[in-house]
């Protein structure tokens, strides 16, 4: 008997009398693994003649065939033997209760973002985004904000001073007015585009929160004008609250950015301790808006004489709050378990 009949017959005797998976494993790796015994024969053949080198690899191809059939063989009866020791200590008690499954509710957040940006979309608005990390110049300057404004404060801005630039100080950004820039400098009029996004302020109690997120729209043309900011805005609330017969009103403000500027109320009555919309004499402002300021646009290389804009803006907790009957801002950030399982909603209602 050859070395190459004889290598075969103890490999086919030790797979044969192999017991359990792990042990075949590894006896696998010790025949045809890379440092295995076929490959050291393998290694004998750079020393023979062709003739010679082809008959010896003829060979061993053939021993390494039948070895690896085997093992293949080996492994379906050994996994096989495995199942049924499984099947029969095991068991499944299939009058038991199932388990409880706790799937998550969708966050009142995440439900009224999808449901403004609906709403928006259907206008024909964008979405845009921007840095949370902003520049003076961005967050403040190009929005006509003037250098002694109280907001530039450090007891109302969070300033990042280590990483200033040309732009002056980095802060984290304190509205989200900045993506208006951002989104004139980088098209050309006619535009209209929303963002949604966190903003930062130095303020913590039940109606204000160092972190919240704002809701910003703007549209830029040769005739847009006062009255289709009035359209939108009326047109949008009733949408949102779901409310036909809601009532707006609005009243002349001042917004550096904007000029005229304007906040906007809807009416509202209380009803058993709840807050409806669309009924009574009571006013709630809603959210500030106003026709783009000429600088505004200058700042965003568009010509104030051949082009006017409008733009609003929302506080995405107040809505949310309003419309859902929350009662503290805090709670949002809060990663509270049983308040989502109280406001949260599920997946069914998205």
């Amino acid at each position: 008997m050859s070395e190459l009949d004889k290598l075969q017959a103890s490999c086919l005797f030790e797979i044969e009398n192999c017991d359990n998976l792990k042990k075949l494993d590894a006896l696998k790796h010790a025949i045809l693994g890379k440092n295995g015994k076929v490959n050291e024969i393998m290694k004998q053949l750079r020393y023979l003649d062709v003739d010679h080198k082809r008959k010896l690899g003829a060979e061993i191809n053939s021993l390494r065939s039948v070895v690896t059939d085997k093992i293949n063989e080996k492994f379906c009866v050994l996994e096989m033997k495995e199942l049924d020791k499984k099947l029969t200590s095991e068991f499944v008690d299939v009058s038991m209760p199932p388990r409880s499954e706790n799937i998550g509710k969708i966050h009142p957040l995440t439900k009224v973002e999808e449901e403004v940006a609906s709403i928006l979309s259907s206008y024909g608005f964008l979405f845009a985004d921007g840095p949370d990390i902003e520049s003076e110049y961005f967050n403040f300057t190009a929005l006509n904000v003037p250098d002694h404004h109280p907001a530039r404060a450090m007891h109302d801005t969070f300033y990042v001073h280590r990483l200033a630039d040309a732009n002056g100080r980095k802060l984290l950004r304190s509205h989200t007015s900045p993506v208006e820039i951002h989104a004139m400098l980088a098209s050309s009029p006619p535009m209209r585009f929303f963002s949604i996004g966190r903003v930062y302020r130095s303020d913590y109690d039940a109606t204000h929160t160092p972190m919240f997120s704002q809701i910003e729209g703007i549209m830029i043309d040769k005739n847009t004008g006062f009255a289709h900011l009035k359209w939108i805005l009326a047109d949008f609330l009733k949408r949102f609250f779901e409310v036909e017969s809601l009532r707006i009103r609005f009243r002349p403000s001042f917004f550096p950015f904007t000029e005229p500027s304007a906040e906007v109320d809807v009416n509202y009555e209380i009803r058993d301790g709840k807050m409806v919309f669309g009924v009574g004499d009571k006013w709630l402002e809603i959210c500030g808006c106003g026709t783009c300021h000429p600088n505004v646009l200058k700042y965003g290389n568009i010509d104030p004489n051949e082009y006017q804009g409008i733009a609003f803006g929302f506080g995405l907790e107040r809505l949310t709050s309003l419309k859902y009957g929350i009662p503290d801002l805090r709670g949002y950030f809060e990663f509270d378990e049983r308040w989502l399982n109280t406001f949260g909603f599920h997946h069914s209602a998205r």
